[in-house]
C-alpha cells in the first residue's frame, strides 16, 4: 500500500505543473503569416506565443467582429481554476499520506480520480462553451460579414481538439505540457488504485 500511496501523491503533485506551464494551446497559420500565431492558455490567463501573438490575434478579430481576447478579469474562470487545482493537489496528497500511514485504504485514490475526472469534464464543457461565443457571438457592426453558402453567418469557432480550416486560416488545438502532466498524474492515480487493490489481495 505504500509503493501505491506514493505514486497517489506524485500524481496529485504533478497537478501544481498548471501553474506554470500551459494547459492548453492555439495556433493559427496562414500564408500571410510565415511565423503562425498563437496563443498559450493558462489556468490563470492567457498569453501569446510571440510577443505581438495577442495583439495580432485581436486586430484580425476585430475585422470579423469577435471580442478581444480575455483578460484574467474578465472570466471568473482564471481566477476559480487555480483554487480547484490547488486544493485537488493538497487533497490528492493528503489522501496519499493517509493511505501511506495506513488510514485509508486504496478506494480512496479511485474517489479523488473520479472527482479530477468530472471536474475535468466540466472545464472542458466551459472551455468549449466559451470558445462558441467567441466565434458565433459576432459584432453584427463588423468590417466585414461573411456566411456560409447557406446564408447563415460563418462561425470562427476554433476546434476543441485538433484541426479545422477557417477561411485561409488552419486552427490547431491541442493540450500543453501543463495539459500532458495532468493526464500523467490522474494515469498514476489509476495505478495507484490497482497497485494498491493487488497489495490488499496479496495481504489477504
Amino acid at each position: 500500500m505504500k509503493k501505491a500511496s506514493i505514486l497517489m501523491i506524485i500524481g496529485a503533485l504533478l497537478l501544481t505543473g498548471l501553474f506554470k506551464f500551459p494547459l492548453w494551446n492555439i495556433m493559427l497559420g496562414a500564408p500571410q503569416y510565415p511565423e503562425p500565431l498563437g496563443m498559450n492558455i493558462y489556468i490563470n490567463g492567457i498569453q501569446g506565443m510571440s510577443e505581438f501573438d495577442i495583439q495580432n490575434i485581436d486586430g484580425l478579430n476585430h475585422y470579423i467582429g469577435m471580442k478581444t481576447l480575455p483578460k484574467p478579469e474578465d472570466m471568473w474562470e482564471f481566477s476559480v481554476f487555480p483554487m480547484v487545482i490547488g486544493g485537488m493537489a493538497a487533497l490528492g496528497v493528503i489522501i496519499g499520506l493517509l493511505g501511506y500511514f495506513g488510514k485509508v485504504n486504496y478506494n480512496w485514490f479511485l474517489g479523488w480520480l473520479i472527482l479530477m475526472t468530472v471536474l475535468g469534464i466540466l472545464g472542458m464543457y466551459d472551455f468549449n462553451a466559451w470558445m462558441t461565443d467567441y466565434g458565433t457571438n459576432l459584432d453584427p457592426n463588423a468590417i466585414m460579414k461573411l456566411a456560409n453558402p447557406d446564408g447563415t453567418p460563418m462561425s470562427y469557432k476554433p476546434p476543441l481538439l485538433g484541426h479545422q480550416k477557417m477561411l485561409n486560416f488552419d486552427a490547431y488545438s491541442y493540450p500543453r505540457l501543463g495539459g500532458y502532466l495532468m493526464g500523467v498524474g490522474m494515469l498514476l492515480t489509476l495505478i495507484a488504485y490497482f497497485v494498491g487493490k493487488k497489495s490488499k489481495q496479496i495481504a489477504q
